[in-house]
């Protein structure tokens, strides 16, 4: 039971893997202590059973046992503590909860964030919840609620309180609100949760808050047991910082760069650059010049990924760090002032910090909540000492700290802020991915704590109780059944199993091979061979039943006896006693039955225009309402801070022009699809355009200067946009098959060597761990064993073993479909291919949020264009129609038929909106 809930919590909410993994451990702490769930236990004996089962917990710290999940910055703390929740109700009946924020600005989030229909809302996919939804109870309402009806339904409540407000009210020794007597309740509302049978206490930044004098208070609540998150799991002492006793998993920022899940961190100067010959002023000034020069050029590459990639545009802000509020309001004049970039910040700079109150600060707070959206003007954010923890913004890409502190508090505190992605994934555009700190004056400190063996940064810790971590990894490569079933081969992955029994997942045997002998298997691979020649030649084996032909059969024949009777004339007539003669006719037809039983016929299909094809572009407008970069005297210089890769934003020297637009006309013609002869009007039009927007806010050898650095970018932000007017006309297309079937390519995976292959059957615990697995035991499947990307997909598979005739997972090059994805057409994979009775399916399984994507979206007009012309084909050569199935992962499950699926056919593009 709790093994498919956590499967399901994991699909619905789609986990990240170390939230996954959280997940995971959550489970095996209950499972192995069960007492975690009554009030009748010994809180030792708990403790030593868990210590046995998580090698880095020590001590609960708590007087109830009390549990740190440790997860970097932007990987998503608060969704996990949904998914926690949503499991213990599920799994264990578990129906109140009580959350502790840190301080205001998390306390707000938290219960938007737990409140339906709001954007990240943490149990949306639940469907459980869409009903009966969590009922939120707060440190405000919580004496207005009416809870007696709700309780009678098993309804969940999650109880958020700020623990700043309960430390507040409990100096000199007062009592709590919470803890005092409410008429409406008969009792304090503190009274009421400590009697509750099933409290579960959660603790969001549970290091801001660890031994305060309202943590002791909520002590008394007597919580079966308490969860802690936090990205910073030690509390700060005098003699540094004390690492948590509780920890049972520890995901560190370093993991989560190298993962991909956060923006890499860069320190910033200017080459050359001398602190000692400046006056702070002057310092002061410079990084804020510079940063305003990086914000500008990351606003245009975010703009022209989102136009290359068809994606929502990202407003990035810089975030300027303050001495005092007194500071801040001089750099708020500074900023908006004339003198700064002639104004072009004015109405674009909030200063946020306590020095507002009343309307002023309601005002204040309203902007920064909306500084993510493209609409809200805010490009600069100024502070002091306000943001911590809780301001999850994605949009933040440059930084400049102006303010005294330690290498290692500034990249600590800095980079926090910064590290979320804005699409939730590495684009593996640099600039995008990249978060800037501008510290002229700290570059080789910076860059020195950074390299240091304990940095946040550098560090290299393995996932706790992960052994995939440090296991080694090998890459195998899996032939298709056929070249097991004709004997060239023995179980291809044998290598990386427990040894000579190693069949997949011990519950299957190898099948006996249809040749033994070396001489029938050299015929047999010369005749797969000339097979291969006849999948083009679809007018005479338009299928690969048409090997089964006797005249098809008598023609492979004759060419596999030519091949082989000038270097052995012994093998075919026997002459040798001890070698008897080979039936070369026997041996292609087998080979050809095992071809056609072990093969779905995959048609090559190539769409083509017919007659005369033209392109061009259409003039437009160019967009420049976001373009405002800015000039330079000196050459910015940046050092990512994990790798130590340099990259600089640098003039290209000694390529001066003789017009403006000349530095943009000759970096256009550098892309393949412009060509200058055709296009040189339009290119000198919309160059043109461009050098008007620079003259409107720069001088002309200001704009020059600009032209001649960012000549690249500026060109690579035009021609995104061209590529949305640019028309191809064609009289006609044509779908061309080149080839009626084709042999199934080998699959390469990369795995975990040592590991037994695993029954597609068995149920997977470690949901982390299923990319590097192989899994057998199939009795319907053209390869031997396959690798799945998820538990879905492997369930899946038991369906198709069930109700398919033939199925497997194509490899890359099998299909050669292609689809567009803003400038660029990758190849298109798909999960499955699985043939039935009436019918063969291409199958994609997709995340439910993910499947109205544009990157889906492209996938599936491109497939179902494909299954068209296969279909096409088919009916010509009478084999069954090809479809194409969307599948939501959420549905698959094994009470359902493969038909029942079919539901899921995109037919055209007008349904695939």
């Amino acid at each position: 039971m709790s093994d498919r809930v956590q499967n399901h919590v994991t699909g619905r909410l789609s986990l990240r893997p170390p939230q996954t993994e959280s997940l995971v451990r959550l489970k095996r702490a209950l499972d192995t202590a069960p007492e975690l769930l009554t009030h009748e236990r010994d809180v030792a004996a708990v403790l030593a059973t868990l210590k046995a089962q998580f090698t880095t917990l020590e001590d609960f710290e708590r007087e109830f046992p009390s549990l740190c999940f440790a997860l970097a910055t932007g990987v998503g703390k608060t969704r996990l503590m949904g998914a926690f929740i949503a499991y213990l109700h599920l799994a264990h009946g578990i129906n109140n909860f009580f959350v502790l924020a840190p301080n205001l600005t998390i306390y707000n989030k938290l219960i938007a964030d737990f409140t339906p229909n709001t954007p990240k809302y943490v149990f949306k996919g639940i469907g459980e919840f869409l009903v009966n939804a969590p009922r939120v109870i707060t440190g405000d309402d919580y004496d207005q609620q009416n809870l007696t009806g709700g309780e009678l339904f098993g309804e969940v409540h999650v109880n958020i309180f700020n623990i700043s407000k309960i430390n507040s009210e409990v100096r000199g020794g007062k009592e709590p609100r919470i803890k005092r007597m409410r008429e409406v309740l008969g009792d304090s509302y503190f009274n009421r949760l400590a009697n509750l049978p099933d409290l579960v206490l959660l603790m969001d930044e549970s290091h801001r808050y660890r031994a305060s004098a309202g943590v002791r208070a909520i002590n008394e609540l007597k919580p079966l047991f308490g969860l802690e998150v936090t990205a910073t799991p030690f509390v700060e002492s005098s003699r540094g910082p004390v690492p948590f006793k509780n920890v049972v998993m520890d995901y560190p920022l370093a993991r989560a760069m190298e993962d991909g899940f956060v923006k890499e961190p860069a320190v910033i100067t200017q080459r050359n650059f001398d602190a000692r010959s400046h006056t702070p002023d002057e310092i002061e000034k410079t990084k804020l010049e510079d940063g305003v020069r990086l914000h500008e050029t990351t606003k245009v590459e975010l703009l022209t990924y989102a136009r290359e990639s068809g994606l929502k545009p990202v407003k990035p802000f810089m975030l300027v760090i303050a001495r005092d509020t007194t500071h801040a309001g001089q750099l708020l004049a500074l900023l908006e002032s004339e003198a700064f970039y002639e104004g072009r910040y004015k109405g674009k700079v909030i200063q946020v910090d306590s020095s507002r109150s009343g309307a002023e600060e309601e005002a204040m707070i309203t902007r920064l909540l909306a500084v993510e959206s493209v609409d809200e003007p805010t490009e600069i954010v100024i502070h002091v000492n306000m943001l911590k923890e809780g301001w999850d913004v994605t949009n933040l890409y440059t930084i400049v700290p102006l303010r005294a502190a330690n290498a290692r508090t500034l990249i600590e505190q800095s980079i926090g802020r910064g590290l979320r992605l804005p699409y939730g994934r590495r684009t593996g555009v640099a600039a995008v991915d990249r978060l800037n700190i501008v510290a002229h004056d700290r570059f080789q400190e910076i860059i020195d704590e950074a390299n240091r063996g304990d940095s946040p940064i550098r560090l290299k810790q393995v996932i706790l109780e992960a052994p995939d971590s440090d296991d080694q990894k090998v890459s195998v490569q899996v032939e298709s059944s056929a070249s097991l079933r004709l004997g060239f081969s023995g179980w291809p992955v044998r290598e990386i199993g427990p040894g000579p029994a190693s069949t997949p997942g011990g519950s299957s045997a190898e099948p006996a091979p249809a040749f033994t002998t070396e001489a029938e298997k050299q015929a047999a691979r010369v005749a797969l061979e000339i097979i291969g020649k006849y999948e083009s030649r679809p007018d005479l084996v338009p299928t690969s039943g048409a090997l089964l032909k006797p005249e098809v059969q008598k023609e492979i024949a004759a060419e596999v006896s030519a091949r082989l009777k000038p270097i052995q004339g012994n093998l075919l007539t026997g002459a040798d006693s001890a070698t008897p003669p080979v039936d070369i006719s026997a041996v292609v037809a087998k080979t050809a039955e095992v071809v056609a039983q072990q093969t779905i016929d995959i048609p090559r299909i190539a769409v083509v225009p017919a007659g005369e094809v033209t392109t061009g572009f259409h003039p437009f407008m160019l967009d420049v309402s976001q373009l405002h970069l800015q000039p330079g005297q000196r050459e910015i210089v940046g050092q990512m801070l994990r790798t130590n890769e340099q990259f600089t934003l640098a003039s290209e020297i000694g390529l001066k022009e003789q017009r403006p637009e000349d530095y943009i006309v000759h970096a256009l013609v550098d892309f393949d699809d412009i060509d200058y002869f055709t296009h040189s009007e339009l290119l000198y039009d919309l160059a043109g355009q461009m050098v008007k927007h620079l003259h409107s806010y720069l001088s002309e050898s200001e704009a020059v200067s600009v032209l001649d650095r960012d000549r690249r970018l500026i060109a690579r932000e035009i021609h995104a946009q061209m590529m949305a007017h640019f028309w191809e006309s064609a009289t006609r297309y044509e779908a061309q098959v080149s080839r009626g079937f084709t042999e199934l390519k080998p699959c390469n995976y990369t795995v975990t060597a040592g590991q037994a292959i695993q029954n597609y059957r068995e149920t997977i615990t470690e949901l982390s761990r299923i990319k590097q697995m192989l899994f057998g035991g199939f009795s319907k499947c053209l390869y031997p064993v396959q690798k799945f990307d998820s538990d879905t997909e492997r369930r899946f598979a038991v369906i198709l073993e069930r109700d398919a005739l033939k199925w497997f997972k194509p490899a890359k090059g099998q299909f050669q479909i292609y689809y567009k994805l803003g400038t660029e057409q990758p190849e298109y994979v798909p999960d499955f291919v699985a043939e039935t009775d009436t019918v063969t399916l291409m199958v994609e399984t997709k995340a439910r949020g993910e499947i109205n994507t544009q990157e889906v979206q492209a996938k599936a007009a491109a497939a179902v264009r494909w299954c068209k012309y296969a279909s096409e084909h088919a009916a010509a050569v009478g084999t069954n129609p090809w479809k194409y199935l969307l599948i939501p992962h959420d549905d698959i499950g094994e009470a359902k038929r493969l038909s029942d699926f079919l539901r899921y056919e995109i037919r055209g593009k007008t349904e695939l909106g």
